[in-house]
């Protein structure tokens, strides 16, 4: 069982020791010494399982897992010196699969690992994720083509607009804060205080002629943010 795995872990020691031992036994790693780097390194590539320390620099363990589960249901495995219960029930609590404490025996972590890639293989075997989905109101988005229409009408989409879209339409059970869509769509921490997202917001709105009082797909929560409300044919 071969998988290609993305490691995140500002320790070079324990990070060569990882890679030699994952590579020993047949996966692909890919390694990442920053919370920013791991989040670019997972959106670029195609990962079956995600290793992540908790205190990493330019972006935190947490934020980033919270950031890939958005994204994908693929398993995590927070690896961290912290021991303390209130950041393994945090971990788990942004979507986690596990949480292994450091020092950890390399067989233990291997053990967990191969459990958690049987269970993705199998899910990933039995359900298929639909690359188009059409809502009510005319809307239909192409995940692999990064296209969306309006009443078969092609929308003008810039990468960020389609990147806000996406993520809003793939979480649309939660509500987004400026800061979370700012941080996640361009992967660094927000210095016009939603300024930007506020600019393309409204620029998606239009093109999407969904307006702010009766909407069809971009709901605003008044305090918080923004969550996607269209309905699925």
């Amino acid at each position: 069982m071969e998988a290609n795995i993305l490691l995140v872990e500002d320790d070079a020691e324990i990070a060569r020791i990882l890679c030699d031992t994952l590579t020993k036994v047949g996966h692909t790693v890919t390694w990442a010494t920053t919370g920013l780097e791991g989040l670019n390194d997972f959106q670029a590539g195609l990962f079956d399982l995600v290793l992540i320390d908790l205190m990493l620099p330019e972006m935190d363990g947490f934020t980033l897992c919270r950031n890939i589960r958005w994204k994908s249901n693929l398993p995590i495995i927070i690896i961290s010196a912290r021991k303390d219960d209130v950041d393994k029930i945090e971990g788990l609590g942004l979507g986690a699969d596990d949480y292994v404490s450091k020092p950890f025996s390399l067989a233990e972590l291997q053990a967990r690992i191969e459990s958690h890639l049987r269970r993705w293989f199998r899910y990933h075997g039995e359900e298929e994720k639909r690359d188009e989905l059409l809502y009510e109101q005319g809307l239909k988005i192409n995940w692999s083509l990064q296209r969306a229409f309006l009443n078969e009408e092609e929308l003008p989409l810039t990468s960020k607009e389609f990147e806000l879209l996406r993520l809003l339409a793939e979480n649309s059970d939660r509500t987004f804060s400026k800061s979370e869509l700012y941080e996640h769509v361009w992967q660094q921490a927000d210095i016009a205080e939603g300024h930007t997202v506020t600019v393309h917001i409204k620029s998606l709105r239009e093109k999407l002629k969904d307006p702010v009082k009766s909407s069809h797909f971009i709901q605003t929560v008044w305090g918080k943010g923004y969550r996607f409300i269209g309905e699925l044919l």
